[in-house]
């Protein structure tokens, strides 16, 4: 009879600790789960970049199945949207603000940190930006910000050539050449990360400001042979 009860009695304690051990985990509202959804998909885009990323891969990662992905994004093509869409604001808005005020020179060298601070803080969406994105995209990628740059800066640049008799028709050409040395810096430190990134922004203004303040009003090539004669 002992031994029958300390047998009983050895097969209750584990039933009493599952019981504790299965506690229910908490339910994800809606918004939540979105949020989750977003999260896991931007880090796998920008791990293995737009085909190599399954709807499979993501509801994987998130612990949940395939149909709750469709039925939050649609599929893929929808999720990665919403991940363009928000580091693209996200971005913009970065660029935007330090563009609207200062001195010239200043505004330089908050366009210059505001890029290379948003790569330190969301890697992964700059790189998500900057990879690739479904055939067929026209709007909501990394080009598109960059021309949108490039038009502010023509602006800015028209303005300041008019009042030192420099030609302005030549703003743009001079804005893409800008825009494109920064964004090119940009994505060389995206992986080199040294020297630090005010440093880099500090050497971007120095050839971008001393080469703007020095500019020729008629630029010519001196090594051609057109040029000599």
């Amino acid at each position: 009879m002992t031994s029958a009860r300390s047998s009983g009695s050895s097969d209750a304690a584990p039933d009493r600790d599952s019981a504790t051990e299965r506690v229910p985990r908490a339910r994800m509202t809606g918004a939540e789960r979105r949020n989750q959804l977003i999260e896991v998909a931007k880090s796998l885009f920008a791990e293995r970049g737009y085909e190599a990323t399954s709807v499979e891969e993501i509801a994987q990662r998130a612990q949940v199945s395939k149909p709750v992905v469709y039925e939050h994004f649609g599929g893929k093509e929808g999720i990665y949207a919403v991940v363009v869409d928000r580091e693209m604001s996200d971005l913009r808005d970065r660029i935007t603000s330090s563009l609207s005020s200062h001195r010239s020179r200043v505004r330089v060298e908050q366009v210059a940190l505001a890029l290379l601070t948003y790569i330190e803080e969301c890697t992964d969406g700059f790189r998500i930006l900057v990879r690739d994105s479904p055939v067929g995209a026209s709007s909501g990628t990394y080009s598109s910000l960059l021309n949108d740059a490039i038009g502010q800066v023509t602006h800015l640049l028209a303005s300041d050539f008019g009042k030192r008799e420099l030609q302005p028709e030549s703003a743009g050409l001079y804005a893409q050449a800008l825009v494109g040395m920064v964004s090119v810096t940009a994505q060389w430190w995206l992986d080199e990360r040294n020297p630090p990134k005010e440093i880099v922004a500090a050497h971007l203004v120095n050839l971008c400001w001393n080469g703007l303040m020095n500019l020729e009003p008629e630029p010519r090539l001196h090594g051609s042979d057109s040029a000599e004669a």
